[in-house]
């Protein structure tokens, strides 16, 4: 038992270093292509291009981990006092769209 909570606190703590990021967008472009990425549903500008003459070229989305909470590992576990019984789950789960534009 003891295997299995050191190797969910492995897990969890690689992948939280996994590349997972909170609310990110970015847009870079390429001579006559833009790709715009609204993570977790954060302001949407992409009305904006639509607006300037930019056309959806491609639009996919993928779900994405948008907050954390940290939970106490078992019901006798003080998260104040004993930091090494800490669980870090995921919270809320949104999507990540991912738009390509061109004009």
């Amino acid at each position: 038992m003891k295997k299995y909570k050191k190797f969910t606190y492995i897990f969890m703590i690689l992948f939280l270093f996994g590349g997972c990021k909170i609310s990110e967008r970015k847009v870079t472009e390429e001579e006559n292509s833009i790709e715009i990425i609204i993570s977790c549903e954060e302001n949407n500008e992409l009305e904006k291009y639509i607006n300037d003459g930019w056309i959806i070229k491609q639009e996919y989305s993928e779900k994405k981990v948008c907050s954390w909470k940290t939970i106490a590992a078992t019901k006798d576990c003080d998260i104040e006092k004993d930091k090494g019984c800490k669980i870090v789950q995921p919270d809320k789960i949104g999507e990540e769209r991912i738009y390509l534009l061109e004009k």
